[in-house]
């Protein structure tokens, strides 16, 4: 399934993205409007930063497995 098909479904969800350059981030999926994602990281301490990527730089993105 292409990944922009997954996006209603994991809206509010952890997700990790794996980027096209070879990087990648993990963070919970806010929102996805305008070509972007909007993704809540955490940073440090009790910081976090609500960052927003475009499509074009994303290759897969992925929810969290469950714990065993």
């Amino acid at each position: 399934m292409p990944w922009q098909k997954k996006i209603r479904f994991l809206i509010g969800q952890p997700i990790g993205i794996s980027f096209a350059n070879g990087q990648g981030t993990s963070g919970i999926l806010c929102n996805a409007y305008d070509g972007q994602l909007y993704i809540l990281e955490y940073l440090y301490q009790s910081q976090f930063a609500l960052k927003h990527y475009d499509y074009q730089t994303i290759q897969d993105i992925n929810p969290f497995p469950n714990c065993q």
